[in-house]
């Protein structure tokens, strides 16, 4: 499987009166042909931020990408020019926003938001463009889509706007959908729908997806790998299968840890987290996570441990990896 994206050592600050926040500090991964990647960890991590770089849609002035790499089909995105990453975005690369109701604007059609990036990327004529915003509305489950094309975005529910997201994000045929915590603003059911429907379209459409999320369930029925965010840094990297059944990093088995579980008694209470995340203008000497971790051991709070291979495909970024993940009862 070739290598669709490859996100190179990306680094992505905010210059504040407060200091510089290092939101996104040396991250790199990468996502093939028609795979389904997730990106996960808590608010605030830089899940957000990174999939934002990839785009070109940090806001300066005092947001700044200050380096790395970002290779989409081997071309750096971050050497373009303006015009150049404009005919890339919306175009190759797709983004699936966290809330659709902020996302759509609210005084243009649904038809006209379909049909405008048709008729930039494509150069399709308004009677073409109006047919495919018809085909894509049928395509994500939009009942009636001829008719719906008139309406406008806060006469659909969330679900139906979310699946109009989707739509537009396909529009243009895209090697590569950034979904941006797609079902936050949704019920379970629709959810479970919405994620459902993302997938298979993936699949039938080869597709690839960087999913961005903090929902353990999502990445566990829809992921092909997973890389866990902590304090803008991988902190561990490996199948989905793999992160679920060994975790090597105290951040990932906290996770787990933290979400219910069907098989455990009724009364059985989770276990979360202690402390809080930390302050990115004042990190830590060592380890972002060592103040939270009951693991911690002295060298925890004086280097940064890199990503280092626990086993063949999986990473972890922690002095004692190898004696995390025995709690964890799959």
């Amino acid at each position: 499987m070739g290598m669709l994206l490859e996100v190179r050592g990306l680094r992505t600050h905010f210059f504040t009166g407060a200091g510089v926040i290092r939101a996104v500090d040396d991250v790199s991964y990468d996502v093939g042909v028609g795979e389904t990647v997730a990106l996960v960890g808590e608010s605030g991590c830089g899940k957000t931020v990174s999939a934002l770089s990839i785009m070109r849609l940090i806001a300066a002035p005092a947001g700044r990408i200050v380096g790395g790499e970002i290779l989409f089909k081997g071309q750096d995105l971050l050497a373009l020019e303006e015009e150049g990453i404009r005919r890339i975005r919306g175009r190759e690369i797709a983004m699936v926003f966290q809330e659709p109701m902020t996302s759509l604007n609210p005084v243009l059609s649904i038809g006209r938001q379909l049909t405008e990036p048709l008729e930039i990327h494509l150069g399709l004529p308004p009677a073409e463009a109006l047919a495919r915003a018809t085909e894509l509305l049928a395509l994500v489950g939009i009942p009636d889509p001829a008719r719906r094309l008139d309406q406008y975005p806060h006469q659909f529910s969330g679900g139906m706007r979310q699946r109009i997201m989707i739509a537009m994000a396909l529009s243009c045929n895209p090697s590569l959908i950034l979904a941006d915590e797609p079902t936050t603003a949704l019920d379970v059911t629709i959810q479970a729908q919405i994620l459902e429907l993302m997938k298979d379209l993936s699949r039938r459409l080869r597709v690839a997806m960087l999913i961005i999320t903090h929902n353990l369930g999502v990445v566990a029925r829809y992921a092909d790998r997973v890389n866990v965010m902590y304090a803008g840094k991988i902190i561990e990297r490996g199948t989905a299968g793999e992160i679920y059944a060994t975790p090597r990093h105290p951040y990932t088995l906290g996770l787990l840890r933290s979400v219910p579980r069907l098989d455990e008694p009724r009364k059985s209470k989770l276990s979360p987290i202690d402390g809080q995340p930390p302050d990115l203008v004042r990190l830590p000497p060592g380890c972002a996570f060592a103040p939270r971790c009951r693991y911690a051991v002295p060298r925890c709070a004086e280097e940064v441990p890199p990503l280092r291979p626990v086993s063949h495909g999986h990473e972890s970024a922690c002095w004692v990896a190898e004696d995390v993940g025995s709690e964890v009862r799959v």
